[in-house]
């Protein structure tokens, strides 16, 4: 087969299942896993640079005018303030994923409460933090012309909208119809790590060490605020705390920290604390959600509508994606999906752990089960019975698909077939008890990569490239795969990664990292398998590698080592073709859910749930499971406790930090139980995988909804499902049982 750059022919070798070595595809441990557990990993803003000095961001006291003077004398006169920097270089926007420039810049103009308008730069933080507190800003207020909550009236009309067929009449004939409307609250990433930096300049050129995922993009960001060639500018990411979407682009503390060292001529660490990143950095919009379904009497969807309504700041072009699902997952050939978007005074919305399915499909799914209730289809079944043969509209081919495996493998471990179809069925002592299902499914993307790799002349791999790891397992990954075409065993295997003078990876976000670059670095092994297979004798595909022997067959095994007189080096790239136009590439699975509501309070436990994948090859089984675990996770979150709060009377962020934005905690969380459906999708990549960092979330809460729904019989569209909304609607828990 030959080999080329861009990604337009399947790739049906099967390479990684004909090699020898073994590792591919094991639940190996992260190599870095060690440091991180002793804390010895170091993070963005860890580094010990001599002489660094500590700044503060300021935030704005007004949501809407601009800046109109800085009284910078009292506070240059507090103890250890070196500056005050307001600058028209400086961001008072975050950037959007893979934008490659500079976002909003010149902080004078306030765009939304609390933006960045300053950084006090101090020797300690103490100091920066006292001096920040009482720096003294005058504004020109501009807040009476904001609008802090989204509107129908000042929607943009929806950009691309899907219209087929003739809905109105297909709702009319429909046996069954749901015509159902949906809210879900804004998101906050909430990564560990907090937003950090630490500049330093060495006379033109700019190192920074940062918390950020795609490092490529990241060095176009800040050479474009800075205005200064991207080849002056070193980003080094090696260990990312999280990151979620809110790290995608470059953000606030990174383009001041390097203003500020610029001018002092001496490193300057800028951290967030955790209520600033809640206030300046990438929110999920909120939504409202209208979903129509219309079916015959035997279940098969014939009208499907999915509209929404998003939010964000004027000239912000992103959309939370909603319908991105809606496009491919379920029947019915009269359809309708729109999503408008409504310019609003908060901060700005952008991607938070996977935009669109991560909310659209929590609606979609809990309309799914309301159709199958109204038909009287068990809800698996309802699903199975509605998947088209195309995608609908389009009529483009599936590359695969593993949802009815997904389904029917989720049921069985989960003993569905145990489920009252009946709300109220099952009670113990104080607590209903109900089951949910949802389907899950997500887009997959291949991104442009390239990774180095090399085979040192003593038999050692190496594998290099600004590819960042943000938790997900990339260490371990691109260990395997390079060690599996290579034939050494993994400990003799090094990645280096979140360095941007390394090859350009496709970055962590979208769930493309590991498919993408770890194709890259596929592609490298390739060339290097090429030029020992010409020492060997024989052709690349014939060549066989194992723990770190070479041999063909009816040729005698040697040592690798005896093939080289030098370190053996390439460079695979990898870029998508057309073949993600020619065949819709996705990924599934389903989830199944009990939960137990209390029928005096509300409240609503998680007591088990199970999660079916198939996401093509799987990598390494235990990153991929913890993946699906951290998705599902997530998905608890959003259907029990997540929600931004926004005052709307000045659109501030009032639950700002972890105190009272609640995500799951240990306690929240029963054990749960993943499986993971091996496939192999060659339209996807050379290595035949697909993303699945994402997948895990995609319909999960609409699980545990329907689940609510059938412990107590209370159908709530709003989101999250609080026990102050569940406790007016419950029945007389003094009820006998029907």
């Amino acid at each position: 087969m030959t080999m080329s750059d861009t990604y337009d022919t399947p790739d049906t070798r099967d390479m990684l299942d004909r090699t020898r070595q073994g590792v591919i595809g094991k639940g190996l441990d992260r190599p870095e896993g060690p440091l991180k557990v002793a804390g010895t990993a170091t993070y963005a803003a860890e580094y010990a640079r001599p002489g660094c000095a500590e700044g503060v961001l300021v935030g704005a006291a007004i949501s809407k005018g601009r800046v109109t003077a800085i009284h910078r004398d009292a506070v240059m006169a507090m103890p250890g303030v070196l500056g005050v920097y307001s600058s028209e270089r400086m961001l008072r926007r975050a950037a959007q994923g893979t934008a490659g420039e500079a976002p909003e810049q010149d902080v004078s103009t306030v765009d939304f409460p609390m933006q960045p308008v300053a950084l006090v730069v101090a020797e300690t933080f103490e100091q920066a933090t006292a001096a920040a507190k009482a720096l003294r800003i005058d504004y020109d207020d501009q807040s009476d012309d904001a609008r802090f909550m989204p509107s129908d009236d000042n929607a943009e009309p929806a950009d691309d909208p899907v219209e087929a067929g003739d809905l109105d009449r297909a709702l009319r004939e429909a046996a069954h119809v749901v015509d159902a409307q949906f809210t879900t609250p804004g998101h906050a990433s909430a990564a560990m790590e907090p937003h950090a930096a630490i500049a330093e300049w060495e006379g033109r050129d700019l190192t920074l060490w940062g918390s950020l995922q795609m490092l490529s993009f990241n060095v176009a960001e800040l050479a474009d605020s800075l205005g200064i060639d991207p080849k002056h500018v070193r980003i080094l990411s090696p260990y990312v705390g999280g990151g979620f979407g809110s790290k995608l682009g470059i953000s606030h503390e990174a383009v001041a920290a390097a203003l500020a060292a610029q001018d002092l001529g001496r490193p300057v660490r800028v951290v967030m604390s955790r209520q600033q990143v809640f206030q300046s950095i990438m929110r999920r919009s909120e939504t409202e959600q209208r979903i129509r379904l219309g079916c015959g009497p035997d279940g098969r969807l014939t009208a499907f509508a999915h509209e929404a309504l998003v939010s964000n700041l004027p000239g912000e072009d992103f959309s939370e994606p909603v319908t991105q699902a809606s496009e491919f997952l379920y029947a019915g050939e009269n359809r309708l999906l729109a999503v408008r978007k409504s310019d609003i005074t908060r901060l700005t919305a952008g991607s938070v752990r996977a935009p669109g399915e991560a909310v659209g499909m929590q609606a979609l799914e809990v309309a799914m089960d309301e159709l199958a209730e109204a038909a009287g289809i068990d809800p698996v079944e309802l699903r199975k019975r509605n998947l088209p043969d195309a995608v609908p509209g389009e009529g483009t081919p599936y590359s695969s698909r593993r949802l009815v495996q997904a389904l029917d493998a989720g049921a069985a471990a989960f003993g569905w077939d145990q489920r009252s179809a009946t709300p109220c069925a099952r009670r113990e002592g104080e607590w209903w008890i109900g089951h949910g299902v949802a389907s899950a499914a997500r887009v997959n993307i291949l991104a442009k990569a390239e990774a180095r790799v090399t085979l040192t002349a003593d038999g050692h791999v190496v594998v290099e490239t600004d590819h960042t790891d943000i938790g997900t397992g990339s260490y371990a990954v691109l260990g395997q795969i390079a060690a599996e075409m290579l034939g050494q065993p993994i400990d003799r295997t090094t990645v280096q990664l979140g360095d941007s003078r390394l090859p350009s990876g496709a970055g962590s976000g979208g769930s493309w990292g590991a498919s993408s670059t770890g194709s890259a670095a596929f592609r490298a092994c390739e060339a290097i398998r090429a030029t020992l297979a010409q020492a060997v004798g024989c052709s690349a595909d014939d060549l066989l590698l194992q723990d770190g022997k070479a041999w063909a067959e009816g040729v005698d095994p040697r040592p690798v080592t005896d093939l080289l007189t030098e370190d053996l080096t390439r460079t695979g790239r990898i870029e998508p073709g057309d073949l993600m136009e020619k065949v819709n590439q996705s990924t599934y699975g389903a989830f199944f859910c009990e939960v137990a509501v209390n029928a005096f309070t509300g409240e609503t436990r998680i007591r088990r749930m199970t999660g079916a994948f198939g996401f093509g090859r799987v990598l390494n089984a235990k990153t991929a499971r913890s993946q699906c675990l951290g998705g599902m996770v997530w998905g608890i979150g959003s259907a029990l406790t997540e929600a931004l709060q926004f005052d709307s009377r000045d659109g501030h962020l009032v639950n700002h930090d972890l105190a009272e934005y609640h995500v799951p905690v240990h306690a929240d969380i029963p054990p749960m139980e993943v499986i993971l459906l091996e496939e192999r999708d060659p339209h996807a990549s050379p290595i035949q995988a697909k993303g699945v960092g994402e997948l895990g979330i995609c319909g999960a809460a609409g699980a545990v909804a329907n689940a609510i729904y059938n412990a107590c019989g209370v159908r709530l569209r709003d989101f999250p499902m609080t026990p102050d909304r569940l406790l007016a609607h419950l029945p007389d828990p003094f009820a006998p049982a029907a």
